[in-house]
């Protein structure tokens, strides 16, 4: 069955299509909550406040092919709003490992992933949540606006905000990493 119509079959109350359209998102929609949040508990509560939210609002939704676009924008809101609630709270992370790793040990992998992760987590949610969307679901510049429910203008600038304080923490973590590891020499 073709999603605009599960959509249109959903917004009428079939729960039957709303489980489907659902399920057919899960596993994006949790990957995005928990890049935004990063903590795993988090966004299992971020994706269903947003589901919860989809069933709720869904008569409204004036495009039915716009559909995933608008999840994804609940998820990214919901997920924010989540955010700014635990701001405070110690988070633990999850790192998923890796299949192909880039070295012949896979150190080298590690620990450049182990250095975005924590460089990712000095970003506040709405940096994470712009470079999530761009470069994870690999949306465009004015889809990812669209998303946020920002102008375009305001995405530009927030995305290039966010690529340098990634680019500082980065360079930050890896010249002290650097002057941390014995032996090594770095030209």
């Amino acid at each position: 069955m073709e999603q605009r119509e599960l959509v249109v079959r959903a917004g009428k109350g079939d729960h039957d299509a709303f489980a489907v359209l659902a399920r057919a998102s899960l596993v994006r929609l949790d990957s995005v909550a928990r890049l935004i949040l990063r903590d795993s508990e988090l966004a299992r509560d971020a994706v269903q406040e947003a589901l919860v939210r989809a069933w709720r609002d869904l008569p409204r939704l004036r495009e039915p092919e716009r559909f995933d676009a608008w999840l994804h924008r609940l998820t990214v809101r919901t997920s924010i709003d989540a955010a700014r609630v635990h701001r405070r709270r110690v988070i633990e992370v999850e790192l998923t490992p890796r299949i192909d790793p880039a070295g012949p040990d896979g150190s080298a992998a590690f620990a450049d992933r182990d250095l975005l992760e924590r460089a990712l987590g000095r970003l506040d949610p709405a940096q994470r949540a712009i470079l999530v969307l761009r470069y994870y679901l690999d949306l465009t510049l004015p889809e990812a606006a669209e998303v946020l429910g920002i102008p375009v203008g305001t995405a530009k600038s927030r995305l290039h905000r966010s690529l340098e304080a990634l680019r500082a923490t980065v360079a930050m973590d890896g010249a002290l990493a650097a002057q941390l590891i014995p032996g090594e020499r770095y030209a």
